[in-house]
């Protein structure tokens, strides 16, 4: 039998509970899960590169996420290209609304095009459903507690007051 191997990509600029979320059931069905935090030229990081790495290390082993997961990085050529290096054949998104619906749909179907890599939508806890990274990045830098929103060690990083 072969390892099912997954990707969950996506900026974590900053990890939030939704993504904590998504990659807990996502570490569930397969028998390993590459986080993989990728570069969209689209929008600019609030947080280093190396600092969300660290962050989703810390969200991860703070959490009750079990199984053989590795968080990553790639900024070069295509996220298709990392899913065929590590031997992955899903990749996993998250998906909120119809609007992400309507944006992650013509990726996937690139995607299966390009290298035969299928993408899988999970749906959010109805407790995340509305929270977006660009929303916690919003509210952070008007001085907002973002504790509700984002694990622990993203609320300390923050200098949010974690409610444990």
């Amino acid at each position: 039998m072969s390892n099912r191997i997954a990707v969950v990509p996506g900026s974590f600029d900053p990890p939030t509970l939704g993504h904590l979320d998504v990659i807990r059931r996502a570490a569930r069905l397969y028998d390993q899960l590459h986080v993989l935090v990728v570069h969209n030229p689209g929008k600019e990081a609030m947080l280093p590169l190396a600092q969300r790495l660290t962050l989703l290390e810390q969200s991860i082993a703070e959490s009750d996420i079990d199984g053989d997961v590795v968080v990553a990085s790639w900024s070069m050529g295509l996220l298709v290209d990392y899913a065929t290096d590590v031997g992955a054949g899903v990749l996993v998104k998250g998906i909120r609304s119809q609007v992400d619906v309507a944006y992650e749909t013509p990726m996937a179907i690139v995607n299966r095009h390009l290298a035969h890599v299928e993408t899988v939508f999970l749906l959010p806890d109805p407790a995340h459903a509305l929270v977006s990274s660009s929303l916690v990045r919003q509210v952070a830098s008007l001085g907002g507690d973002v504790s509700p929103f984002v694990p622990p060690a993203v609320a300390r990083f923050l200098g949010t007051p974690a409610e444990l």
